[in-house]
């Protein structure tokens, strides 16, 4: 049994790790950070990690970047093991996650569901067969509460892509200038709206001819499973960086 803690408790997805974990008998969700006090009491919470006092075995981070450092800060000091789920860092959060990742195990992922991590192969075989005479589209849709745009799933996307089409450049707007679309480009498109809980579509569009590949999340469960796999698979592993790759290699 992996006992879990979650950085984030109190939002849609603590709630759906909680949902998901009581259905499932290798692991257990026994403690909560968040600044908003969550509606189940089925686990301890606490507003900070110092105030906490039961001891987990893996975190099972559903937050925001804000709460990065004081997170990897207790990780480090009780040697947890780390699934982070959240996305938008920027570069010197990037940074600071491989700096913990030489003392202890973390899991990284843009999105925890299996059916995107296969597109994402998908994707890169595709890009390989298809190099040449197909221009690259990706386009990703959220609900209008998502704060960071691309999503991390399709750059994600993007960077398997252009681990074959290595001379890539990645466009997010083209209405700042008028010029036709140059063959290294990758478009990302953004939309927001609603209660979409992830789209993603990458089009190669060729002479006569178009693929698309495609996944639709209809629910956040499909992420809450992923990340308890990924405590589950991470639990007593070495210090180092850990990823979908990984635990799709276990399958």
């Amino acid at each position: 049994m992996v006992n879990v803690l979650i950085t984030g408790c109190s939002g849609k997805m603590g709630a759906s790790l909680l949902n998901v974990a009581k259905s499932r008998d290798d692991c257990k969700i026994i403690a909560g950070v968040d600044i908003a006090e969550p509606q189940s009491k089925d686990f301890e919470y606490a507003r900070s990690f110092s105030e906490l006092k039961t001891e987990a075995d893996v975190i099972v981070d559903f937050s925001n970047p804000a709460v990065l450092s004081s997170m990897l800060e207790y990780a480090q000091e009780k040697k947890l093991p780390v699934v982070i789920c959240t996305t938008g860092f920027n570069e010197q959060q990037i940074v600071e996650i491989n700096e913990a990742s030489k003392n202890i195990p973390v899991f990284r992922s843009g999105n925890m569901s299996l059916g995107i991590n296969l597109i994402i192969e998908l994707a890169k075989k595709a890009s390989a067969v298809l190099v040449d005479g197909f221009d690259i589209e990706i386009i990703e849709q959220h609900h209008n509460l998502k704060l960071d745009a691309p999503s991390g799933t399709a750059l994600m996307i993007a960077d398997a892509v252009s681990e074959v089409k290595t001379d890539a450049e990645y466009v997010y707007d083209r209405h700042a200038y008028r010029k036709k679309r140059d063959r290294k480009e990758i478009g990302i498109h953004s939309v927001r709206g609603g209660n979409i809980v992830g789209e993603h579509e990458i089009i190669f569009a060729g002479q006569d001819e178009i693929l698309k590949i495609s996944h639709s999340a209809r629910s956040k469960a499909v992420f809450a499973v992923g990340a308890l796999n990924a405590a589950v698979f991470l639990k007593d592993k070495e210090p180092g960086m850990y990823d979908m790759s990984d635990l799709l290699a276990q399958k």
